[in-house]
């Protein structure tokens, strides 16, 4: 084991607090917020087991780690909230100049599609 890995080595959680490992040193059964949310799951409000720390730019980072096994499975949208994104996501592509539904978000900056501000008849 290199020194790198040997300062941030600390299965027990002594030196840090929580049970610490390196880069790429952490046991099966845990995973970080991206894995679980790839696996289909999320942390379910259980507090933080483990952290994987290394040397990174700006200085020493911190990923943490969250127990498997305690992870629930991720909520999904209910068809009326479905709808409703469906809607706000519409409204965000209508411009309020010639009511048309855009293929593009209207910008914020503008208010109008960029058609309306270009001047372009339609």
């Amino acid at each position: 084991m290199t020194r790198v890995r040997a300062v941030f080595h600390d299965p027990d959680g002594d030196r840090y607090g929580i049970p610490t490992y390196w880069w790429q040193g952490a046991p099966p059964g845990y995973a970080t917020r991206r894995q679980l949310r790839a696996a289909g799951l999320c942390p379910g409000g259980q507090e933080i087991a483990a952290q994987v720390l290394w040397r990174g730019v700006g200085g020493t980072r911190a990923a943490y780690l969250y127990r498997v096994d305690l992870a629930r499975p991720k909520r999904t949208a209910t068809p009326a909230q479905r709808a409703a994104i469906d809607k706000a996501l519409t409204a965000r592509r209508t411009c309020r100049v010639c009511e048309r539904v855009q293929p593009y978000y209207i910008p914020r900056s503008l208010n109008e599609c960029l058609d309306c501000f270009a001047g372009v008849p339609w």
